[in-house]
């Protein structure tokens, strides 16, 4: 049994945890195959965010499961850990591997297929201590940008979150650890580090002695491991002047923040166990951008969570239109069985939930399009990815403040940091520019 297949659902901690399963793999003498009918084995990594997303991980390996029958099938993942009865009650299911675990896959796979009692299932345990699980060997991945991921797990209890009870309390990289992998992937050619978690504005408040993501992210731009760093997604409390000076001109992090906001009333802020309110989130929104105007800043919003009113989405809505955000992700409320919300009532209806998404959808896209104007003619620093447009052809560059620029083709530049210019941009918020010295 040589070959496998590996189906990753949800955030980018799972991908980059996935991207780890294939490597300890791939070092073990596996091969790994993008045909999943031809696999020998199968590994699904779930997602519990919603119970839309369990439905599709239980989906996709009813898929496999029809499509190849002989596959020995291997699930883990946040949903695996939280339900996992639901996943057993899925004939031909050969084993189910507990997050703690996961990055141990590749040593225990072969007892996997062979004693399936050899690796048992751990379901969590939220009163024992929890502990980083990592990989041995630097994970890079197969983009041109490798996330790091340097905290797992949460301890906000969100009441809408089932993910603290998938991944325990929050902890963090030792920063030895964070600098080695940083190194080797600077050894690797890798100029852009995305440093992800679970929740990584904890990162370090675990760690004895204590520190904190500010402290890590001034070491990192002290001691300059690689080109540059990006944070994935921080929350509005703990976004400090400290990190947004660390964004400014001549200095690692990324000038781009990707901050949840979820909603602009604090009634329903309340409700969801979110720890500021619609003022705070705007006085932090307010601070990125009087400092870094050019920065990049994306929020996160859900909407229709049981008993928000059309004046409490309304609220919502007037917040985001006066704030200076590049873009906007809108999900909407999907139930989580297990979570305090799933008995709160009353329940949006779910075509009004529809409608309102599109209206913060249009909206989000009237963001975007200000943002992007704003950065037209403006000297940025790009990143070449190692994939072309397809439609054009064109190769793409990431550039720090978050924009996919298409420049002219060149062949020897992938992964290499440009000088460009962007220059305009299509109503389908394509963005064109070139490479300036």
């Amino acid at each position: 049994m040589k070959t496998f297949y590996i189906k990753t659902l949800g955030c980018k901690v799972n991908q980059y945890e996935s991207d780890g399963i294939c490597l300890s793999l791939e070092k073990k003498g596996f091969e790994k195959t993008q045909d999943a009918s031809c696999a020998d084995i199968y590994i699904i990594n779930t997602c519990a965010v919603t119970s839309k997303a369990g439905m599709q991980s239980r989906q996709a390996i009813r898929k496999i499961i029809r499509e190849n029958p002989r596959a020995k099938v291997i699930v883990t993942g946040c949903h695996a850990q939280t339900d996992p009865d639901q996943i057993k009650a899925i004939d031909h299911v050969d084993q189910i591997i507990s997050q703690s675990d996961k990055t141990k896959i590749a040593t225990h796979i072969l007892d996997i297929c062979s004693k399936p009692d050899a690796f048992p299932f751990k379901p969590a345990d939220h009163t024992a201590k929890n502990y980083f699980h990592s990989f041995e060997d630097t994970v890079k991945g197969e983009m041109t940008r490798a996330y790091l991921k340097i905290q797992d797990g949460c301890n906000a209890f969100c009441t809408y979150c089932i993910v603290p009870y998938a991944r325990g309390s929050s902890v963090s990289m030792p920063q030895d650890e964070v600098f080695a992998h940083l190194k080797n992937l600077n050894r690797d050619g890798v100029n852009e580090v995305i440093l992800t978690g679970i929740h990584a504005g904890m990162y370090g408040l675990d760690l004895l002695p204590k520190s904190s993501l500010l402290d890590l992210l001034e070491n990192i731009n002290a001691l300059r491991p690689v080109h540059r760093i990006r944070l994935s997604s921080i929350e509005p409390g703990e976004i400090n002047d400290g990190i947004i000076r660390l964004a400014g001109s001549g200095n690692i992090l990324c000038d781009h923040f990707h901050v949840p906001l979820q909603s602009g009333d604090d009634d329903i802020l309340k409700k969801m166990k979110r720890h500021y309110t619609a003022a705070m989130f705007e006085n932090t929104i307010l601070n990125i951008h009087e400092q870094l105007p050019l920065g990049a800043i994306g929020i996160d919003v859900l909407v229709g969570f049981p008993t928000e009113t059309a004046k409490q989405f309304e609220n919502t809505c007037k917040l985001i239109e006066k704030l200076p955000i590049s873009y906007l992700h809108v999900f909407p409320f999907s139930a989580r069985k297990g979570t305090p919300a799933w008995h709160f009532k009353p329940k949006v209806n779910s075509q009004e939930i529809k409608d309102r998404c599109a209206l913060l959808r249009q909206l989000g896209k009237e963001k975007q399009q200000t943002f992007i104007q704003k950065n037209l003619n403006k000297p940025l620093e790009g990143l070449v990815q190692n994939v072309h447009d397809a439609r054009t052809g064109r190769i793409k560059a990431m550039t720090s403040n978050y924009m996919t620029v298409l420049l002219d083709k060149r062949q020897d530049l992938k992964g290499k940091i440009v000088n460009i210019i962007p220059e305009k941009f299509e109503p389908s918020f394509v963005i064109s520019g070139k490479i300036i010295p």
